[in-house]
């Protein structure tokens, strides 16, 4: 009987310039270089692909509506187990969930979730969102910067709340910088200090510009096979232990409580559990920082500190390099890169030390990772549990 256990065996992400393709990829391009150096890395070839997972939403820099049928033509493929899951910037690991069920069950072998956005060179970020939807009704007319706003405004009572600090704050921010400064391919490695955040531009207040994610390009792969298949493979395989997702509602106005992650207390909570671990196994995490709250919040969600403990739990560097609990050991979404959706680059960022592949950035015998996503306006959450045999 062969064994259906899913692992990834190949990630892989495109080199930018200045926040940008290197190469000056579009986006279907981009996302096929980005798959052929993933499939290269775990030693298979984009004919063994039966499974394609792909998601986005930048209209004319993406790919479109019909994203897998779009991608999976332009790669040459005809993958018979297809998701196309849009939930913001989650939706990769929820993907990497719905991967390794199709691999379980058999509906497919090698399964590619592949991600492209040229956000930075089509200068597609805009605020807001479409008044006449179902929801955006509610929130647009009346001047809310989305998503800046919503995020701003579970800032401001999380600080009434808690008596958090910008300064708290900025300590996310100054330890994503100083594990940037340790990756060569990260946008942001300029030093940065709290003094230099709180100083930064104000956004949306109580955010200043330090506090927000990069606006960049970016185009990330994962492969996830069978543990069976992987005994033939040249990568060291990586173990799905555990997933899980949740959701909330879609906007702040909508939300009972501002401080409060329900989805990713749903989601880690569903993880942990499946993986058989606990959070105190965990060596290492990757946590999306759209902005800087997203990481207090999502730390107390998942129960690695108790409501309103999380800032002062990442004070002192505790977070940052040196520190003893490391986060988004590539920079993340604040310093490294933010291509509209950063949850796959999480993924990939936790292979690679699971793998011990990160150099001076390398989390010492990372044996166990926990990766979480945020998605929307704080409306859904995914998390996988990641583990190196």
């Amino acid at each position: 009987m062969k064994n259906n256990t899913p692992v990834i065996v190949g990630v892989a992400d495109l080199p930018l310039e200045n926040g940008k393709f290197a190469g000056g990829e579009n986006v279907l391009q981009a996302q096929a270089k980005a798959a052929l150096a993933a499939l290269d890395d775990a030693g298979l070839k984009m004919s063994d692909v039966d499974g394609l997972l792909t998601s986005g939403v930048w209209g004319l820099n993406g790919p479109g509506i019909l994203m897998p049928v779009t991608v999976g033509e332009y790669l040459g493929i005809t993958p018979r187990y297809m998701d196309s899951t849009n939930i913001g910037g989650s939706v990769f690991e929820a993907q990497l969930g719905h991967a390794s069920l199709a691999i379980q069950s058999g509906q497919c072998e090698v399964a590619l979730i592949v991600y492209g956005s040229a956000q930075r060179s089509a200068r597609a970020r805009s605020f807001g969102g479409r008044p006449t939807d179902l929801n955006f009704q509610y929130d647009v007319p009346y001047g809310l910067a989305n998503p800046v706003g919503t995020y701003a405004l579970a800032t401001m009572r999380y600080m009434h709340e808690t008596g958090a600090r910008p300064e708290d704050l900025a300590e996310v921010a100054v330890s994503a910088r100083r594990w940037a400064q340790l990756n060569d391919a990260a946008f942001k490695r300029d030093d940065l200090t709290i003094e230099d955040v709180l100083n930064s531009p104000q956004i949306c207040d109580p955010l200043r510009a330090a506090d927000c994610c990069l606006v960049t390009d970016g185009a990330g792969a994962v492969i996830v096979t069978t543990s069976e298949r992987a005994k033939d493979l040249k990568s060291q395989p990586i173990d799905v232990l555990g997933f899980g997702e949740a959701q909330a509602s879609l906007l702040v106005s909508e939300m009972e409580d501002l401080c409060r992650l329900l989805p990713a207390e749903m989601s880690s909570r569903r993880a942990i559990e499946m993986a058989g671990v606990s959070l105190t196994d965990i060596d290492v995490m990757q946590l999306y920082d759209s902005f800087t709250i997203t990481v207090l919040l999502t730390l107390e969600a998942i129960g690695v500190c108790k409501r309103g403990e999380a800032a002062q739990f990442v004070r002192n560097g505790r977070i940052a390099p040196g520190g003893a609990f490391p986060i988004n050991t590539g920079g993340g979404g604040l310093s490294n890169m933010h291509p509209g959706m950063f949850g796959i680059f999480l993924i990939i960022e936790a292979v690679r030390q699971l793998r011990g592949e990160c150099g001076s950035r390398q989390v010492d015998d990372a044996r166990l990772a926990l990766v979480h996503g945020t998605g929307g306006y704080l409306s859904s959450g995914a998390t996988c549990i990641l583990g190196r045999a």
